[in-house]
């Protein structure tokens, strides 16, 4: 953990290729998100629920229902790395999409969600040859202007719900809860 609220795990990683063994672990973090997020918010109250992690930050209930909202988009994009050539994805706008009023759902909702999503998106990862060539397929995400590989989406994902959780989690923490 670092002591960057906005990143305790530290930046998120980028790698175009990973090992065997990083596949697997990266693996483990995704298919073990929906508990380990269930768990970080598991008996807070809707005033803790509406706490933001950090000041400036989205709220706890927020960060959930973007957790789920993210890696539905991590599912699309890995359909279309998967069936497509170099496809060039539709980034969204998470802040904006933070705002709007599903956001104010109960985070079983998302929860629920993520558990069924992460079901497929980890069987699809889990289905790809380990030494195929399917790791190293391209999709571009045009706002960044840079090229990842099915490799990449894999590290991005499971950092991703392992640093919205410790957010979460350091939360709770330092208030005690």
């Amino acid at each position: 953990m670092t002591g960057d609220l906005r990143y305790p795990l530290g930046p998120m990683p980028t790698p175009q290729t990973l090992t065997s063994v990083e596949r697997v672990e990266a693996l483990g973090h995704l298919f073990a998100l929906p508990a380990d997020l269930f768990d970080a918010v598991q008996g807070l109250t809707d005033e803790q629920l509406g706490t933001p992690y950090r000041d400036g930050g989205w709220t706890v209930r927020q960060v959930v229902h973007h957790v789920a909202e993210s890696h539905m988009n991590a599912f699309i994009r890995l359909k279309l790395a998967l069936t497509e050539d170099n496809p060039t994805i539709k980034p969204y706008e998470e802040d904006r999409w933070a705002t709007l009023p599903d956001h104010e759902l109960v985070p079983d909702v998302s929860l629920n969600l993520l558990d069924a999503l992460h079901s497929r998106l980890g069987m699809l990862f889990a289905s790809l040859d380990p030494a195929g060539p399917d790791w190293a397929r391209p999709w571009t995400h045009p706002a960044q202007g840079r090229t990842y590989t099915v490799d990449t989406l894999l590290a991005m994902y499971a950092w991703h719900g392992r640093h919205h959780t410790a957010q979460i989690t350091v939360l709770r923490e330092r208030n005690g809860w």
